[in-house]
């Protein structure tokens, strides 16, 4: 099984599109276990220009959206119906540690612990410099293709 992902692959499977797509690439994956991702923060993303004006720090929701990114990929390499869709459902005991930066490059890994039907549970951390930002779990909702 591939174990990297560039970021045009990474594009072709997940449905996002600039500004949403937060994964720059996939660094390692281990088939129905875990995935580690990058996610380069730049200045020039959109969302400096107003959080905050004083200090740019990038949102909490966007790191939340970045790790559940990385789950979904995580999901969707697992899955023989890659058509079907994910929804998250619920993010569980997210706790926030430190602020990311521009300039900051957060490494995103996610585990997944138990699929059952059309839900499937996934928990996960960011770093930055191998020091933890954010740590919590996410529930997934499978919306089967038609």
């Amino acid at each position: 099984m591939k174990t990297h992902f560039s970021f045009k692959e990474i594009k072709e499977l997940l449905p996002y599109d600039f500004p949403f797509l937060l994964i720059d690439k996939v660094i390692e994956i281990v088939r129905d276990k875990r995935i580690i991702c990058i996610k380069n923060v730049t200045g020039n993303e959109i969302y400096f220009l107003g959080h905050f004006k004083e200090e740019a720090v990038m949102p909490g929701v966007l790191i939340i959206e970045a790790l559940a990114q990385a789950a979904l990929f995580l999901i969707k390499q697992n899955q023989n119906k890659k058509k079907d869709r994910y929804l998250l459902g619920s993010i569980n005991k997210m706790h926030f540690f430190k602020p990311v930066l521009p300039g900051d490059q957060m490494v995103i890994e996610a585990k997944i612990i138990k699929v059952l039907g059309n839900s499937a549970l996934v928990t996960g951390y960011v770093t930055v410099d191998k020091e933890i930002v954010v740590r919590g779990d996410l529930i997934f909702a499978r919306i089967k293709s038609k």
